[in-house]
């Protein structure tokens, strides 16, 4: 079997038992999940129950400190000698991170650069593409995620809908293999929501592998493959998404979802 046939047969995101504490706070406490190639998987739940820190760990912008995590087959921030797990020395973090692609809550554009250039910048520094090719390329992400025509605009002259599907595209121009999602749309005025959550739509149709921590339930419902509800650093109900939604076993799932619902 050739190396990338048994790539594509592991699982995208592999966690096992990931735990991560600051101080004597214990953020996650053995997350135990997996996402295959082309799913989507949404994390909903309360603030403080450790989502965005678990998103964090995947890329290793957080390190865990217990378990493992995985990235198809590929421990995350580690390499493994014996039974020992040594941290990467930073620039490999680095270049193992090119291949996940993330959208945080607030936008983090550079203001002094257009749209086009904010995108060029990761292409040409990492993976050294020209600046032609670079900038062809971000011409057409802006284009599918409908602004070819802000790509000379400043992010101080775009809405906060559309500056964050700049972000998305500047995620894309690094061709990722996983795309994570912060809440890209927490920070944005109700009527914007739908213009960023549509080109998420078009992503996964397209078969993009996507984690996605959301409050947006009817996002989740439609695209997600699967569901998972977080509180207190601990997976409490995970499955369908119509199932949860519709069909909460949990006391606490329940309490959560009668509030957002």
């Amino acid at each position: 079997m050739s190396e990338a046939s048994v790539s594509t047969s592991l699982p995208m995101v592999h966690a096992d038992c990931v735990s991560k504490s600051f101080g004597s706070n214990k953020v996650l406490r053995s997350i135990s999940l997996t996402v295959n190639r082309g799913e989507v998987l949404c994390i909903v739940g309360p603030s403080g129950s450790g989502k965005s820190t678990f998103l964090r760990c995947i890329n290793h912008l957080e390190r865990v400190d217990a378990g493992r995590l995985a990235v198809e087959g590929q421990l995350v921030g580690y390499r493994q000698k014996g039974d020992k797990l040594y941290e990467l020395k930073p620039k490999e973090a680095a270049f193992q991170r090119r291949d996940i692609g993330m959208v945080f809550q607030r936008f983090n554009l550079f203001p002094h650069l257009t749209a086009v250039e904010n995108i060029i910048q990761a292409p040409m520094r990492v993976k050294r593409m020209s600046k032609s090719a670079a900038t062809a390329r971000a011409r057409e992400l802006l284009e599918r995620v409908g602004l070819g025509d802000k790509a000379d605009y400043y992010p101080a002259h775009l809405s906060g809908g559309q500056q964050q599907r700049v972000a998305i595209a500047r995620a894309l121009a690094m061709d990722p293999k996983l795309m994570l999602f912060d809440e890209p749309t927490s920070a944005l005025d109700p009527e914007l929501v739908g213009e960023v959550l549509d080109v998420m739509k078009e992503l996964a149709a397209s078969g993009m592998t996507m984690i996605v921590v959301t409050h947006e339930m009817g996002f989740a419902r439609e695209v997600a493959d699967s569901l998972v509800f977080m509180d207190g650093g601990v997976v409490v109900e995970a499955g369908a998404p119509g199932e949860i939604l519709g069909n909460p076993q949990h006391d606490r799932t329940k309490a959560f979802l009668s509030k957002v619902l």
